[in-house]
């Protein structure tokens, strides 16, 4: 479906409601990831609110991500919530109780596990603006990149180590939350082999900000989610005791890929400006590790990357957005064009019953498919954001253009909703979310990203290996 470009009064509009929202959630140096449902900052909303805040301010962009560095555990991990002042949002840090982590951060109270790594493609666009800009705005981009290099590296070096201990290329999640798609149908299968366990009782708080109950993860769902987060408490948040002991344990692909992607970045940008040697060289290392991982995922018959069920060494295999991870992360030129072609095609954006020709969630063709609950279906404007910036980068500047601009006609409301009706193109989930808001302004600004270099397939390159399987 075409979609016609926004008028001059559309943009003017958008740009000055998406840099209203932003400041409204602004909370000093951190932006909260909405005003009501989400009180805190979240990690993977903090790299693209930060990418959108960098079209207006390279230096409140760079707070952004120091301040997220600000709750990195001393193992390297990022944890997905930073809590930096009460609110009725639960499960709270009583719930998480990190206190019994020796790596948790001093004076920041922080959940106990992690988001997607999307922070280092954040960075590199906060770069290009500055240069952009230039002056002071490129001096201090480009002395923050130097100065919180190995902070980036020892996030990705946790990942590829103390959650790919089998050298599988793929990282380990031990908990739906960690891969940003809570309810996702990927975690169905895993899901069904979690059995609650005696814990503390709960009062959910998420369905008083939402209007439909319906939209939201059932009570069943949530109570597994809390289950898991027992879990790890009871591991101390020691990844081997937990992976001994969890019942969740998953190799999810897409942030596999956003892990090699942001290797690569990251790789990138230490050579341009300095970096040690060594560090450049681990990182380009990690990159080929998790391409040749997403890479190996590939379901042959559907061309999707599949998540791995490393308690029954079994692949996942589910229509999500997902499995268009090798658009994210590069790899087989060949396997790319046939990833474009089904992503813009009728399964998905292309799918005739959609109001905006954007990424859905799960393929509205799929049995998956529930057009109004969250990650099960609905479209994530974020979401799009990626894969046009895949896009882009593999050097598609036409398709990215297209869901740029169909992303764009999609925000037109101007009320930056979490998440999207596919079919309706009905507003779910909270309003004035600031990643929405975010990408709204770098979608405005139009910018493309650099090129990947090439890069062959690497699917030779690991030694074979195979997962646990059921304990």
């Amino acid at each position: 479906m075409p979609v016609a470009q926004p008028t001059p009064n559309d943009i003017a509009l958008m740009a000055g409601r998406a840099g209203y929202v932003l400041k409204a959630n602004d909370r000093g140096r951190f932006t909260v990831a909405s005003p009501t449902l989400y009180p805190h900052m979240w990690s993977w909303d903090a790299g693209f609110v930060a990418l959108g805040i960098a079209t207006v301010s390279v230096p409140r962009a760079l707070d952004e991500l120091r301040t997220l560095l600000s709750g990195q555990w001393t193992t390297g991990m990022i944890p997905h919530i930073l809590f930096h002042s009460p609110s009725d949002y639960f499960p709270d840090p009583d719930r998480w109780r990190t206190q019994v982590a020796a790596a948790r951060p001093v004076g920041v109270p922080t959940s106990g596990i992690t988001q997607p790594p999307i922070h280092v493609v954040a960075l590199s666009r906060i770069l290009h603006d500055a240069r952009r800009k230039g002056g002071a705005d490129q001096e201090l981009a480009e002395a923050f990149v130097v100065e919180t290099f190995p902070r980036w590296l020892a996030w990705h070096r946790y990942l590829a180590t103390a959650r790919d201990p089998q050298g599988l290329g793929l990282v380990e999640i031990h908990h739906g939350w960690e891969s940003g798609m809570d309810d996702s149908p990927r975690w169905d299968a895993p899901y069904s082999r979690v059995v609650p366990g005696p814990m503390p009782p709960f009062v959910r708080r998420d369905l008083a900000h939402v209007a439909d109950p319906s939209q939201r993860p059932s009570d069943a769902e949530y109570a597994r989610y809390l289950w898991l987060v027992e879990q790890k408490v009871r591991a101390r948040y020691d990844d081997a005791v937990y992976r001994a002991t969890g019942d969740f344990v998953v190799g999810d692909v897409l942030v596999s890929a956003l892990l090699a992607a942001s290797s690569d970045l990251l790789a990138d940008l230490g050579a341009e400006l300095g970096a040690d040697p060594d560090g450049i060289e681990e990182s380009r290392a990690i990159a080929r590790r998790f391409r040749t991982g997403v890479l190996r995922s590939v379901d042959p018959a559907t061309d999707l990357a599949r998540d791995l069920d490393l308690r029954t060494g079994e692949y996942l295999s589910v229509e999500s957005a997902a499995g268009f991870a090798p658009l994210v992360c590069g790899g087989d030129d060949a396997l790319l064009r046939r990833q474009r072609d089904l992503l813009l095609g009728p399964r998905w954006c292309g799918h005739s019953r959609l109001r905006w020709p954007v990424v859905p969630s799960v393929s509205p063709a799929s049995p998956a498919f529930r057009e109004r609950t969250y990650w099960r279906g609905p479209q994530w404007p974020v979401l799009n954001w990626l894969m046009a910036w895949a896009l882009n980068r593999s050097g598609e500047q036409e398709a990215a253009n297209a869901l740029r601009l169909a992303g764009l006609a999609q925000l037109v409301d101007c009320d930056f909703a979490e998440y999207y009706e596919p079919l309706t193109g009905e507003q779910l989930g909270s309003k004035d979310q600031s990643w929405t808001a975010a990408i709204a302004l770098d979608f405005l600004a139009a910018r493309r990203p650099g090129r990947r270099r090439h890069v062959r397939l690497l699917t030779a390159e690991l030694p074979a290996v195979t997962p646990a399987g059921p304990r």
